[in-house]
Order: structure tokens, then sequence, then C-alpha cells
């Protein structure tokens, strides 16, 4: 029996992997209380099917179904005109799960748009149903993997991009996976304007070590810079803005690395 240590089940129902022979590690205190875990499982699966049903229905999110090669959405090139009806600026993060930076960034700038990405459909639920409570016009959500951006944003689409803490994918072999790596800077070329300006809020720092490699290799130009987020002279509030993992974070004592560069030298 192989066991995956971790792993929503549901991640392998959507990624097409066969079940059979797989199961997740349980915790001590699953075996320990093997009823209790089971009907909190079954009330977190109903939970879960209750969110993707309303997620059909959020007229601010949309969950194109890509196949490979994939083919461009219809909304590529047509943001403004189509979905947001104004000219106003594109701003995406990437990776946003419950959509805590697209949310609070659209109410501070109405005057801006903003389009959060995630693949966990069950996360965006939170971010879309937010934005559809408040109202908030300036702001959309895609459910799509990170790698097929260039189908959905046409060139010169997008003036900025957040990345709010992704995963470092520290190991060597997974380099190419970074989201500031070689291979995806020269992904959000493909849609982003000539002036476009990445930030990047991380609290690992090798990764932001990493990142600042890239930058000096591809000799971008940098606007910020700080190791140490919240003892920094650069703190404002829309860098004060906390996701829910970065509260944990830094009730734990760690730091919170910060960049803003140029994508284009």
């Amino acid at each position: 029996m192989h066991l995956i240590n971790d792993a929503p089940l549901d991640h392998f129902r959507k990624e097409g992997h066969f079940l059979v022979g797989f199961e997740r590690r349980k915790t001590k205190d699953e075996l320990r209380y093997p009823k209790k875990f089971a009907t909190f499982a079954a009330s977190m699966g109903k939970d879960k099917l209750r969110r993707f049903a309303e997620n059909e229905n959020f007229p601010n999110l949309i969950q194109p179904n890509f196949e490979y090669p994939p083919a461009d959405h219809e909304l590529k090139g047509k943001w403004h005109q189509n979905f947001f009806k104004n000219d106003h600026p594109i701003i995406v993060e990437l990776g946003c799960g419950r959509g805590e930076y697209a949310v609070n960034l659209a109410e501070k700038f109405p005057d801006k748009n903003f389009i959060g990405i995630d693949w966990k459909g069950a996360r965006l639920w939170r971010g879309a149903k937010t934005g559809v409570e408040n109202n908030i016009a300036n702001l959309g959500f895609a459910r799509m993997q990170i790698q097929n951006c260039a189908a959905l944003f046409a060139p010169n689409e997008v003036s900025e991009v957040w990345i709010t803490f992704p995963d470092p994918n520290l190991e060597e072999s997974r380099a190419k996976k970074r989201l500031t790596s070689p291979r995806y800077l020269d992904l959000y070329r493909k849609f982003m304007t000539a002036d476009g300006i990445i930030h990047l809020k991380t609290d690992s720092r090798p990764f932001y070590d990493y990142t600042l490699e890239m930058i000096a290799e591809q000799k971008l130009k940098i606007f910020k810079q700080t190791s140490d987020l919240y003892n920094s002279e650069i703190l404002d509030d829309v860098l004060s803005i906390n996701t829910t993992y970065e509260k944990m974070w830094l009730k734990d004592g760690l730091k919170i690395c910060y960049l803003q560069f140029k994508l284009n030298s």
C-alpha cells in the first residue's frame, strides 16, 4: 500500500489519478478518534461539494476547461471590454488561495481591476463569495493552473502580478516550478506590459534569495526589497494586508520577505 502524506484526495480525482492502492497516512488523533474524524471528514466533503456548486453560479468566477495544449479562452484580450467594462489597469494575483489579497486590493483601489488565480476551487469560493456579497465590481477570479495564463491573457493585458506566499519548491529537482524561475518570468512576459511590475511576498528566505539571483542574472530593476517586511521602512497599508497563513507565520515569529521589481530590463 502506497502512502501519500497529507495529499487531499480531491487532488488525485482532479488530476485523473487512480486512487486504488493509495491512502493518506492518518494522524495520531485520527487513529485515536476514528469516529470523530470520520464525521468531520464527511462534513468537510459535503462542504466542498456545496462550495463547488456555488462556484458554478458566481458571476465573478470563471473556470476554464483547458486541455493540452490549451486553446485561447474567450476572454483573452477582452477582459476590459467584456468582463470589467472599463479600461483600468489589470493586476493579477497568482496562487491567490482564499483571495484575501485580491479582495483587499480591489477594495483599496477601485480605479484598478484585480483577478485572483488559483487551482483550488474550494479556496477560491471564499474570495468569489466575498466579492459578490460586497459588490466588488473590479474583482474577478479564475480557477486554473498558472502555467496556462498565456491562454487567458493577451500580450500587454496585465500591468502587475502579485505572487503571494507560493510554494518555494526548494528541492533542486523542482526549480523549474518556482514562480520566479526563468520559465515563469518568460511566461509573464507573454501577457504583461513592457513596464510590468512583479510583487513577491514570501516567508521563505531561500526562495527570496533565489529570486534575487534571477533578478541579477536577468539584470532587472528592483524598486523595493526587504528580508524583514514588518521591521522595515517600506511597510505600508498595502503590504500590511495579511493572509490567513501569513498571520499564522507571523505569530510563529517568521520573517516575511518582499520584493518589487520590473519584469523587463
